[in-house]
């Protein structure tokens, strides 16, 4: 359980290479390309202001938690329960928004994916706990897309609606209707 705990509070420290991104990893925002379609958006702008995603623990001296210690695993409980009531951003509502993050496939059949998760960081959704309800988008693919693999980068671009939902992988907190996926091109020098 600690490990686990560990994971979310050093998720960015983790130097798991994995197709050129590493664990906790987040993307910059686009200076050039962006749609005048879409009104980009950041994952924090889905996080209202106030909302503190640690509050769950507060209180808590995580560095004298051990596996396998009730307290551990009940911090863990305490937490993904926090996140999964995780409060979204009502202005975003109905806005057609441009968003970049990995992919995790949910539904498809063969190759064609019909659904996936967008997350913010590299290794969501993958490792537990998943990130809060309001770092996590359901999408739906207007078009079905094939070859896409999990934790692939993208930009997607579509209209975006306060949604709770539980996937096989975490608890999303908004639903996009995708018109376009971009792949995110990669840094400089990892091309």
């Amino acid at each position: 359980m600690l490990r686990v705990i560990a994971f979310i509070l050093m998720a960015l420290a983790l130097p798991v290479l994995a197709q050129d991104y590493r664990v906790g990893e987040r993307l910059a925002p686009d200076k050039a390309g962006a749609s005048s379609r879409y009104r980009e958006v950041h994952w924090g702008d889905l996080i209202p202001k106030g909302w503190d995603p640690m509050a769950a623990l507060r209180g808590l001296n995580i560095s004298r938690l051990r596996d396998g210690d009730p307290k551990a695993a009940e911090a863990l409980q305490r937490i993904r329960a926090a996140w999964a009531e995780a409060p979204v951003e009502a202005s975003l509502d109905g806005q057609r928004v441009r968003l970049a993050g990995y992919i995790v496939p949910l539904e498809r059949k063969g190759d064609t994916i019909y659904e996936l998760l967008l997350v913010p960081y590299f290794g969501a959704c993958i490792h537990l706990p998943p990130p809060p309800a309001n770092q996590v988008v359901h999408v739906i693919l207007k078009t079905p897309l094939n070859g896409l693999q999990t934790m692939d980068a993208f930009w997607v671009s579509g209209t975006l609606s306060l949604h709770r939902g539980d996937s096989s992988m975490g608890i999303y907190g908004y639903r996009m209707s995708a018109e376009r996926l971009d792949l995110y091109p990669l840094p400089k020098g990892m091309q």
